[in-house]
């Protein structure tokens, strides 16, 4: 019987590669986000993922490529997610933000992993502070776009618009490092109410 080159198993070079690079990424996320955790190296993600440092550099130049990878996978995640909520809820600008907040909490409660990673872990590694900082104002600048869709005529101007989104993010981005860190014991319900308050009250004039 021909085997195609580079097929084994009926399974490609390219969808092993693919397979092995989930394995690495995953395996970031839970050494990265584990709370309480050893600090993250390439080593531990190997040998969380059960793969050589050989397969490591496979995929990635390096840690910080690796850990920027898992990093921008939340952000997509958190970015998709919420404005697919946001565009598909009934009601006016307050059910419509509460219900894209409540998804963004979501997210966090499935996977505390995840709100750890971008939002507290991010920050402390240089190599990642910066890309945390570029996210912050990507999610900005979709709040202030988000902003004048919901309010029309009644939203800020552009200027004024960029910084009440940029307040409200930096505020998120810091009630969530409370909670997570345990300085607020509230549920991701209350958490989302407030943040959904702050919104509505500085989204507009």
């Amino acid at each position: 019987m021909a085997v195609r080159a580079g097929t084994y198993r009926g399974v490609s070079a390219e969808q092993r590669r693919d397979e092995r690079r989930s394995r690495l990424l995953e395996a970031a996320l839970e050494v990265w986000g584990r709370d309480g955790g050893p600090t993250v190296t390439m080593t531990r993600i190997c040998a969380e993922a059960g793969l050589t440092e050989r397969y490591f550099y496979e995929s990635f130049d390096g840690l910080d490529t690796a850990l920027l990878a898992v990093l921008d996978g939340i952000a997509d995640e958190i970015a998709d997610r919420t404005q697919a909520v946001l565009s598909c809820t009934q009601g006016g600008p307050a059910e419509r933000v509460r219900a894209s907040i409540g998804e963004f909490f979501q997210i966090l409660t499935d996977d505390p992993r995840k709100g750890r990673v971008a939002i507290v872990e991010a920050v402390a590694l240089d190599g990642l502070r910066a890309r945390r900082s570029e996210l912050l104002r990507r999610f900005a600048e979709l709040a202030a776009r988000e902003a004048r869709e919901l309010y029309g005529p009644q939203a800020w101007s552009e200027p004024e618009a960029r910084m009440a989104a940029t307040m409200f993010i930096g505020g998120v981005a810091e009630l969530v490092t409370a909670w997570i860190e345990g300085g607020i014991t509230v549920s991701p319900d209350e958490l989302a109410d407030s943040a959904t308050h702050y919104f509505t009250a500085t989204a507009h004039r």
